[in-house]
């Protein structure tokens, strides 16, 4: 017995067609909340762990295997290298929203090259390496703030390159010191540096710690900065750097006595 040709089609009618399936899936993708980086950055999660660090303490030390990556919620650190003699020399410095540890993207996993340090107490996300990797994939959003941080990052490489090779020591000290106290940041600047020896200094400007010293007490009897237990850096100090301002224009150097 035949079946109606209007029961047929009507029952095709019932069936939605794939255009209609497909409309349905871009109204959930419209539909999608946005992804908030500011918080994926700021508690923990799948891969990612909330540390606390006290002055000192490493984040990670040289040689490690580099599997993470750490973003600075709060606190300073430094990141050091040390040669195969012992001597050892500070890359840069680090400060709340910077990330750190970065090479732990690299296409192959490799050993850490530096060690990072916390020279402040400081809290901050641990942030595994597959994770890193799938939220810079799947969020442009959060991709697009790692790639100004990089970029930002390679541009302070270059500048330091740059004062290292063309600047005296003098203005590498004062450049440094405006560096930690944030001058050029956006917000108002925090004056007061963290603790840091002379050695220290020494070791990022390529320079003993006995012309440190004669450039600090320059400074302060100049009105440069203030210490008193702890380095406070002044405005003025900008002079230094950008107009390459000072009393006798050349900053003399420590005397160094003649052997005859």
């Amino acid at each position: 017995m035949r079946v109606p040709a209007q029961v047929s089609f009507s029952r095709i009618k019932q069936w939605p067609g794939r255009s209609g399936l497909k409309r349905g899936n871009n109204l959930a993708t419209n539909n999608r909340t946005p992804f908030d980086s500011a918080a994926f950055l700021s508690k923990t999660g799948l891969g990612r762990t909330v540390i606390e660090l006290k002055p000192k303490q490493t984040f990670f030390c040289q040689g490690d295997t580099a599997d993470s990556v750490f973003y600075l919620q709060k606190g300073r650190a430094r990141v050091t290298v040390v040669s195969q003699n012992g001597k050892e020399a500070t890359i840069t410095l680090v400060s709340a929203r910077d990330f750190v540890g970065e090479e732990s993207l690299a296409a192959i996993v490799g050993l850490r090259m530096a060690t990072a340090t916390a020279v402040t107490s400081c809290t901050a996300l641990k942030i595994g390496r597959d994770e890193m990797t799938r939220v810079m994939h799947d969020e442009p959003a959060f991709a697009d703030i790692f790639l100004k941080f990089l970029l930002a990052r390679s541009m302070r490489t270059q500048a330091d390159l740059v004062d290292q090779l063309f600047n005296s020591s003098e203005k590498r000290l004062a450049r440094i010191l405006l560096l930690m106290a944030e001058f050029g940041k956006p917000g108002e600047p925090e004056t007061f540096i963290p603790p840091i020896t002379q050695e220290t200094l020494a070791d990022m400007i390529g320079t003993t710690r006995s012309r440190v010293s004669f450039f600090m007490n320059r400074f302060r009897k100049l009105g440069f900065i203030s210490y008193n237990g702890r380095i406070q850096v002044h405005k003025s100090l900008l002079n230094v750097v950008l107009l390459d301002q000072l009393p006798d224009h050349n900053a003399q150097k420590p005397a160094l006595r003649t052997v005859r």
